[in-house]
């Protein structure tokens, strides 16, 4: 069984729902790189994060953006509406 719980409590710190993200893109524009006890105050903010949790979740986003803007991360092939027929 505490196999089965730490697997749970894993999934759980890393799955992220909408709202939870919202609430983290939200924080993140209240508290910079420069408040004290930044994580700390994101995790409030963020239901059911800690503040290890959303500085991970904060690193994450930093490597993936760092991967777009370097190119490694193709652009998605939209069409456009007029160009179709």
């Amino acid at each position: 069984m505490a196999s089965n719980s730490r697997t749970s409590s894993r999934t759980s710190s890393s799955s992220w729902t909408s709202k939870q993200n919202k609430q983290f893109e939200k924080a993140l524009a209240i508290y910079d790189k420069d408040t004290p006890d930044r994580w700390q105050n994101v995790a409030k903010a963020v239901d059911g994060k800690s503040a290890d949790e959303v500085k991970k979740h904060y690193e994450i986003l930093i490597k993936d953006v760092r991967e777009i803007e370097s190119g490694r991360v193709p652009f998605p092939n939209y069409r456009s509406n007029g160009s179709s027929a």
